[in-house]
């Protein structure tokens, strides 16, 4: 299980081997305060994965997540626990918490999130 978070921060678990991945944390790093996020890259630490109690290619395939309540989410649920975070990106959270449109988003994001890691493992990325 994840590590404790100190109060209201959540911690983002990605993999920096995946362009598209590394830019879209890249970017949002400018949008959310360091004080309430850090950024735990699994490419580079490997052993990260354990403190999740998910495999390390999962972890690689979809963005996980450990939230101020120590709650791991995944996927579509990560994206929307950061931009709850982020002050300008908030109606996105609402937006895609919306019953309808959130079973629709998880749909999306998982085919997406595992087209781009097949992309990723043919390409050699790790």
């Amino acid at each position: 299980m994840a590590s404790v978070n100190k109060p209201n921060t959540i911690r983002v678990f990605y993999n920096s081997a995946c362009p598209v991945c590394n830019a879209g944390i890249k970017s949002q790093k400018g949008k959310t305060s360091d004080s309430v996020v850090e950024y735990e890259d699994v490419h580079l630490d490997n052993d990260l994965a354990a403190q999740l109690d998910a495999s390390l290619a999962f972890i690689r395939e979809r963005l996980h997540v450990v939230d101020e309540n120590q709650q791991v989410q995944v996927g579509i649920d990560a994206f929307i626990t950061i931009w709850r975070h982020s002050p300008k990106e908030r109606w996105k959270a609402k937006f895609f918490s919306l019953p309808g449109l959130h079973a629709l988003a998880v749909v999306g994001y998982n085919v997406f999130a595992r087209g781009l890691y097949r992309w990723n493992q043919s390409k050699n990325h790790w």
